[in-house]
């Protein structure tokens, strides 16, 4: 089968792979028909990670069932389904307790796993035309049958879920004011979904126009960090005040607005931004070794937070990667009421070969190259 494979950095192929199969009872293949390219590929696309030639990219994955393990009791052959990126087994302590994106038992010594990510486990990833799917019953989200909603159903496996997650770990509340660093797809999604959970203002900063030009689209005022501090600018929108929740969508390949890269950078300046007694919500990549780190400490993953000014507000922060199962069977309904319509971020929707142009296009941050969904039935230009 073709699949996308990491060679080196800045550099992936489409190439063949052993097709996926069975391997075990409770797994089923599953046919790809919508595979995201997400912005944390591009930490192992750039050499950012440990990453090692010969992975197959693709933790945002869709598709129908093509053959199923005898153990499988729920799900079929012919089943729609969407996947969380979080590979969990459903019966470990922290799988019982909704914790699904850390789950004890599909990664040996490490809390979590996920599909064709470095350290996250065993399972190719879905940026292919065929991806195995292990403790099935448990990962398959089914779908209703046919073609609707494919894109927005498509982002159910991650950005959406994690930007809904980024409002739950700060806190969001009806009236409330937020905050978001990043006007990336879970940028664009934690703001989404901060306006869904009935905040009355929520600001996005970023430096790119077109990005900040679709957080306006969708409700959201923009605020343009190449313009002055972003802090200043959102007190100054807010009335004098910071506001009352803010979320980092940005992690830590952070920039200045002069272009140095700051590891720490969001995360301190959401101590400016937000008010006394509030509280942070942290889904943007932080890593425990970064090998392209500005300095020794950031390359070990230490970074030079602001605890004082962090202490000194009384501030709470929430951190870590969206248990997806917590969020996607309600947000999969919201979507089919016609209550959510998370695509508006899908820029580009194209067939599985033209995949190494896509991850270029999408690293440099080219305008209009939001959010790209790979289709390995489009027939290639």
């Amino acid at each position: 089968m073709k699949a996308v494979v990491y060679q080196e950095p800045y550099s992936v192929t489409v190439e063949d792979v052993p097709d996926a199969r069975i391997e075990d009872p409770n797994d089923v293949v599953v046919r790809i028909t919508t595979a995201a390219i997400c912005g944390s590929d591009l930490h192992m696309y750039e050499g950012r990670t440990g990453a090692e030639p010969g992975i197959v990219f693709g933790h945002e994955n869709m598709g129908v069932v093509e053959e199923v393990g005898p153990g499988v009791a729920r799900i079929r052959k012919g089943d729609r389904v969407v996947l969380p990126f979080n590979v969990g087994c459903g019966f470990c302590r922290n799988c019982l307790a909704g914790d699904t994106g850390f789950c004890l038992t599909v990664n040996e010594g490490f809390a979590g796993g996920a599909y064709g990510y470095v350290s996250m486990g065993p399972y190719r990833g879905g940026q292919a035309e065929y991806l195995r799917v292990p403790f099935a019953d448990f990962n398959c989200l089914k779908l209703p049958p046919g073609e609707q909603f494919e894109d927005d159903f498509a982002l159910l496996a991650d950005i959406f879920p994690t930007g809904y997650h980024a409002t739950e770990l700060a806190d969001v509340s009806p009236g409330e004011t937020v905050c978001v660093f990043g006007a990336g797809p879970v940028g664009l999604m934690a703001a989404y979904s901060a306006q869904l959970r009935g905040a009355s203002k929520v600001f996005v900063v970023d430096r790119q126009p077109d990005r900040l030009a679709l957080a306006e689209r969708a409700g959201a005022i923009p605020v343009d960090f190449s313009q002055g501090d972003a802090a200043e600018q959102i007190k100054e929108l807010n009335g004098g005040e910071g506001t009352d929740k803010g979320i980092d969508a940005v992690g830590y390949q952070a920039t200045a607005r002069e272009g140095e890269e700051q590891p720490a950078l969001v995360l301190n300046t959401l101590v400016d931004a937000v008010r006394a007694t509030g509280a942070l919500g942290v889904v943007g990549l932080y890593l425990p070794a970064d090998p392209g780190g500005p300095t020794e400490s950031a390359k070990k993953g230490e970074l030079l937070f602001r605890m004082g000014g962090f202490f000194e507000k009384g501030l709470r922060m929430g951190t870590g990667q969206a248990d997806v199962k917590r969020y996607n069977r309600q947000l999969r309904d919201m979507i089919i009421a016609g209550r959510a319509q998370p695509s508006f971020v899908v820029s580009h929707r194209l067939p599985l070969a033209e995949a190494p142009d896509a991850y270029r296009h999408f690293d440099n941050r080219d305008p209009g190259w939001t959010k790209v969904l790979l289709k390995p039935d489009l027939a290639a230009a």
